[in-house]
């Protein structure tokens, strides 16, 4: 049990550093360039992975870090910088909630992980709890930064748990560093073609590029897929909830917000989803007593 929190503590880093990645991006990188955005991600914090690691892919990871890359990365942080600039931080990190579900949905089809009920009601708590913080009815919603972010949400949840059916026996950091890398390195080609020059950075651009490379995703990724390694997908999923979490709580802190009630009682509900769906909750009693069947005399 010990083991397990502390391997959900772990996993807690990326979606914590991710919910701090849209109001970056919103705030402080170029909009009109995506792909350009998503490459800058991308490749430095492959390479950053790959010096620490200094393994090259063998066998099928070459065609494998390929396709995670896409799936994960390039086409991912795409689809997440368009949607950080048309739509609010809130209903950006709102749809992108439902991914526990649908992690629990591929997870079951593609590595047997049947969702228990434990976990299937943590999502629903948590999900419930992520829009009761932050649907208020009043922020619009461009059409296509909602596709942006249920499609980035399909791929992510598709490509991390092929990350768990394939990386068995792979090292974390060397996996990750290959699909952040082929990501990058995949996306250049496309955005010279369709965004013409890399885009100007001023400092605030630059630092905000150096804050989403080294701990939005170098660290980040390293922490999530550590996690998946080791936790069910659903449990992984539900932790990620704690991304539009953290947006509340950001926008507290930097904006001045305060949390209303409202609010406190969706972070009550998610932070519970989380506890509910975890690995052996509800079932220690149970184990216990297959393991010791008899009171020691």
């Amino acid at each position: 049990m010990e083991a397990t929190l502390r391997w959900v503590l772990i996993t807690a880093i990326a979606p914590v550093a991710w919910g701090t990645n849209y109001y970056v991006t919103h705030a402080y990188l170029p909009a009109e360039t995506p792909l350009y955005g998503a490459a800058i991600r991308a490749l430095p914090a492959g390479l950053l992975l790959l010096a620490v690691r200094r393994q090259r892919p063998r066998g099928s990871w070459w065609w494998k870090a390929a396709v995670l890359g896409v799936l994960n990365m390039g086409g991912f942080f795409a689809l997440v910088y368009v949607a950080a600039q048309l739509l609010p931080t809130s209903t950006a990190s709102t749809i992108m909630a439902a991914s526990p579900v649908a992690m629990m949905l591929i997870a079951w089809a593609l590595v047997a992980e049947r969702p228990g009920a434990l976990p299937l009601l943590g999502a629903a708590a948590g999900i419930g709890g992520v829009c009761l913080m932050l649907l208020n009815g009043t922020a619009s919603a461009d059409i296509r930064g909602v596709l942006a972010s249920v499609t980035a949400l399909l791929m992510s949840s598709l490509g991390y748990v092929l990350t768990k059916r394939w990386g068995a026996g792979t090292d974390v950091l060397a996996s990750t560093s290959w699909q952040l890398t082929a990501g990058g390195v995949l996306l250049l080609p496309l955005a010279a073609a369709v965004e013409g020059a890399p885009p100007a950075l001023d400092l605030p651009a630059v630092l905000g590029f150096a804050y989403v490379t080294v701990v939005a995703t170098a660290l980040a990724f390293a922490a999530w897929f550590a996690g998946l390694r080791h936790l069910p997908a659903a449990t992984v999923g539900l932790v990620g909830l704690l991304n539009p979490v953290t947006g509340v709580l950001l926008g507290t802190v930097i904006a001045g917000e305060s949390l209303t009630l409202r609010q406190i009682c969706g972070l009550v509900l998610v932070l519970g989803g989380i506890l509910l769906g975890r690995p052996g909750a509800g079932r220690r009693p149970a184990g216990i007593l297959r393991t010791r069947p008899s009171p020691a005399p």
